[in-house]
């Protein structure tokens, strides 16, 4: 079968590992020139491991991932611990640890294992047509593809999600934008086998291990959209929102390269259940945007790719019929959980400052059962648990 998988991002490469690895022709058509990650680093909890090691790449992840043994949470403002416990229940109750990797080497990881072959850059879909035997996918440089299936993995703004559900989709701002890059691991921020994250105001700042001595860290602050960026006043800016705030923030904000830190207005798209449109489907941010407060976006990619490649394999009643069945076993799980994560963003920000309050006094009395069994709630129900 000949597959177009519009998008080289992580959902889009994962998907096409799966599908090759089903005997599968799968060419990949990305729109930029070069291909770069946006943002610094991702977290990939337990079940995104599994999809991972499902495809064979175990050992190359884990090569990637930092020493995220432990997970605390740290008054912003007094400097003083609320709760610090080991993630070791979590991994005894999943079978997995999670790995915090940087973007960059996973998708050129991933790249790497599609091969450039495999992978048309400079290829920016305008238009789709299905003639029911056929998809044909037309690009801005005037060239066609034509396969027996397409898959739009082309993120947040996907343009194949226009073609399947009839129209533009409108984004939701969740109010806050988040900051983020890799800082080196120093023992003036945090230990580095533990993921530290503070809190207060409705705002956070956190520091997560990756490989090679580095910490991936994310600054989070409510604020309106559409203010201008200036690389040049991204200290001057975060030292005002933080200020304040307890030494090792501080200490962040002055190691960090504005050159190299990423800001981002978070935003996420209301779930919806229609994924397909005859040979046409979604997958990844095409078709469940989220945001990244549970650490789930990726990770539901990755078991997109996985449901989508089994549900072509095992169903003989035709594509459009696979494609559904795909749609179906996927589309209540990823909805449940950009919910979930849209909720935890409202307590997290401070959008009621009363629950929020609530929240960091619970934080206080954690001993770590509270917390791992919300993620764990998030890992169960994956394709290859």
């Amino acid at each position: 079968m000949r597959v177009l998988v519009i998008g080289a991002g992580m959902g889009g490469l994962t998907a096409s590992l799966a599908l090759r690895a089903h005997g599968h022709e799968v060419t990949v058509y990305e729109r930029v020139r070069q291909n770069r990650p946006v943002g610094a680093a991702i977290s990939i909890w337990s079940n995104g491991v599994k999809c991972l090691n499902y495809l064979g790449l175990g050992d190359k992840v884990k090569a990637l991932g930092g020493p995220m043994d432990n997970l605390a949470y740290v008054d912003g403002l007094t400097g003083d611990t609320l709760c610090r416990f080991s993630l070791d229940p979590l991994v005894e109750q999943v079978g997995q640890k999670p790995y915090p990797v940087s973007r960059a080497e996973l998708q050129a990881m991933l790249f790497d294992e599609v091969g450039a072959e495999n992978i048309r850059l400079g290829h920016n879909l305008v238009g789709v047509e299905d003639d029911g035997e056929t998809v044909t996918a037309h690009f801005e440089n005037g060239e066609t593809a034509t396969g027996d299936v397409l898959i739009g993995a082309d993120g947040a703004h996907s343009t194949v999600r226009q073609y399947v559900l009839g129209g533009p989709t409108e984004r939701r701002y969740s109010g806050y934008v988040n900051y983020n890059g890799l800082v080196p691991i120093s023992a003036d921020l945090a230990p580095a086998d533990q993921w530290t994250t503070w809190v207060g105001q409705g705002k956070r700042a956190s520091v997560m291990p990756i490989a090679n001595g580095r910490f991936y860290f994310f600054l989070d602050v409510p604020l309106p959209l559409g203010l201008s960026p200036d690389k040049d006043a991204y200290k001057a800016d975060l030292s005002e929102y933080f200020s304040g705030w307890a030494p090792p923030v501080q200490h962040l904000i002055g190691t960090l390269d504005p050159a190299t830190t990423n800001r981002v207005e978070i935003h996420d798209i209301e779930p919806f259940m229609t994924w397909t449109r005859g040979r046409v489907a979604l997958l990844g941010d095409a078709g469940h945007s989220t945001t990244p407060d549970i650490g789930q976006g990726g990770c539901q990619a990755f078991e997109d790719a996985i449901v989508l490649a089994m549900a072509l394999q095992t169903n003989t009643l035709g594509i459009e019929d696979a494609l559904v069945r795909y749609q179906n076993r996927r589309n209540e799980r990823t909805a449940e959980l950009v919910l979930r994560a849209r909720k935890r963003a409202d307590v997290t920000h401070g959008v009621d400052m009363a629950v929020t309050q609530a929240w960091y006094d619970e934080l206080s009395r954690e001993d770590g059962t509270t917390i791992i069994r919300g993620i764990v709630a998030n890992i169960v129900g994956n394709p290859v648990s």
